[in-house]
């Protein structure tokens, strides 16, 4: 797996981009994972008139259908401006409609490093490191290439054909955008909307369990190459379900994720 999950048509600063086959999911060989397009809008957000000393706190990722390869275009803009608080919103669309919309918070940051929440206090510890982590390359019988080869995976508990919890860190193997450098905010989504994956609850030959939304809070920003999510997914008696995370970098916990999940037979 070499080529970037996306090839800028206009231009870097373009809005047209072509979604590669690293883009796909191990649903179905033609549709996306929702993981780089949804990195796709929070680069967008990212460059969304962007305001120094400001942080995202919150972003929140809709899922309004399948997620086609090809051709894809992403638009942001400013919904909510101010000078502390501003709400930025992005969507992307495929084939004629939009298939994904975001919402993010962006914050004026302040000096709180007296009174951050440590361990002691009730924070999540650092994970062990990706070095002490099991690599695996290989895929659960019945789940597609694409995506889950673009990543480089390090597991620290469970695994995707094993059902229930799962501690993963994961690290792109090809850019986000062709000739481009990932934030680290980028690479965070791509492995918070992989929750669902890495806590696995059936066996995908079997189940759908895919995600509808992805809501993602931060209470610092993330930082380096290397991503985890510790993960849980619960599934009630009527066809839903949700997974809850914990986020981390190499430097320990940056925040928490949410999905709500449609569970089906197939």
């Amino acid at each position: 797996m070499s080529e970037p999950f996306y090839l800028p048509l206009d231009g870097p600063d373009g809005e047209r981009f072509h979604a590669t086959t690293a883009t796909t999911g191990p649903w179905f060989a033609d549709a996306q994972h929702a993981g780089p397009p949804t990195a796709l809008l929070v680069r967008a957000l990212e460059r969304c008139t962007p305001q120094p000393h400001t942080q995202i706190g919150r972003i929140t990722v809709d899922v309004l259908g399948p997620i086609p390869a090809g051709e894809v275009t992403v638009r942001a803009a400013v919904e909510r401006p101010g000078r502390s608080v501003t709400l930025l919103a992005a969507e992307l669309a495929a084939g004629g409609r939009v298939v994904l919309r975001a919402r993010a918070w962006r914050l004026a940051e302040a000096d709180t490093a007296d009174v951050a929440t440590s361990p002691a206090d009730g924070a999540a510890p650092p994970l062990p490191p990706p070095a002490e982590a099991r690599l695996r390359t290989d895929r659960p019988p019945g789940w597609l290439p694409g995506f889950l080869d673009a990543l480089e995976w390090r597991w620290l508990k469970g695994w995707l054909g094993d059902p229930g919890p799962g501690t993963v860190w994961g690290r792109q193997r090809v850019s986000l955008v062709a000739d481009e450098e990932p934030s680290p905010l980028q690479r965070l989504m791509l492995v918070a909307d992989s929750a669902n994956g890495a806590a696995a609850p059936l066996e995908i030959r079997e189940w759908l369990f895919v995600n509808t939304e992805l809501t993602v809070h931060l209470h610092r920003p993330p930082e380096g190459e290397w991503m985890a999510v510790d993960a849980h997914t619960t599934i009630g008696p009527s066809g839903v379900g949700t997974v809850a995370g914990l986020l981390f970098d190499e430097r320990g916990q940056i925040g928490r994720s949410a999905q709500c999940l449609t569970v089906r037979r197939r």
